[in-house]
């Protein structure tokens, strides 16, 4: 299959990816829209992705004698940050104590080594999508989370450096966030340059499997209870007021009756 040409390589890559992709914000709206008023759930997710982009950024060093080492922009890596926000929302022992990864976390490890072994050229992919998510849709979510923050007058501590504490993973301090975008795609368009055609369809191919593997990392993670507890608080509020409403129109009907 060949890959267009007129194109720019990261714009076939999106037109290539647009159906998946879209599943996949919406799976993200209907579970880490949760996040944005509870940080258990922002947690999990967190507690998800770390092994993730763990795996990419030592694959990073691992490799730094080839074509990826273009993707390594000064100030991305995000391993520090997640831990930061990890020790925040479960405490400094955090990896001793609750840190079991997933049979879906497992799984997108195990797939990633296979890649390292046969291709590492297409672990591109995998960084290309996965931090240029952080620069994107991770700024939307950040900015939604201060919001609903300072709706309900609450106000996260901030850490040793001036940074709200357990928002580390979003926050990309006094660089651009247009700038690192910049960086990622003319990295990843020079990469492109430099493969053959069979491995520039693969990476296309590659590029939709990075929002599969995602999508089933982000079903693993349990929303139900908060929904339930949701559910509960709105009836808590709601039937009294309904039942008061009731019982208040036929008191009054008694006393016209009489």
């Amino acid at each position: 299959m060949a890959v267009e040409g007129k194109l720019e390589f990261t714009k076939q890559m999106r037109k290539a990816t647009r159906e998946i992709h879209d599943i996949s914000d919406a799976l993200v709206n209907a579970k880490l829209g949760i996040a944005m008023s509870d940080n258990s759930i922002w947690a999990e997710g967190l507690l998800c992705f770390y092994e993730i982009f763990k795996y990419l950024e030592e694959a990073l060093d691992r490799l730094n004698h080839t074509l990826l080492s273009e993707l390594d922009i000064k100030g991305m890596r995000r391993t520090k940050a997640f831990e930061e926000d990890l020790h925040f929302y479960y405490g400094k022992q955090w990896f001793e104590n609750v840190y079991q990864p997933s049979a879906a976390v497992t799984a997108y490890i195990d797939y990633l080594t296979s890649i390292e072994k046969e291709n590492p050229n297409m672990l591109a992919a995998y960084i290309y999508h996965l931090f240029m998510g952080l620069f994107s849709g991770g700024q939307i979510l950040r900015k939604k989370r201060s919001l609903e923050a300072s709706l309900k007058f609450q106000s996260s501590p901030a850490n040793n450096v001036g940074k709200q504490a357990g928002e580390s993973v979003t926050d990309f301090g006094e660089i651009p966030i247009f700038k690192l975008k910049k960086q990622m795609v003319d990295a990843m368009e020079h990469i492109a340059e430099q493969l053959g055609e069979e491995d520039r369809w693969k990476l296309i191919e590659e590029s939709k499997n990075v929002f599969r593997m995602n999508n089933k990392i982000i079903r693993t993670i349990n929303t139900n209870k908060i929904v339930l507890k949701k559910f509960c608080n709105f009836a808590l509020i709601v039937v009294p007021a309904a039942a008061a409403i009731y019982f208040g129109y036929k008191m009054i009907s008694n006393i016209n009756n009489h």
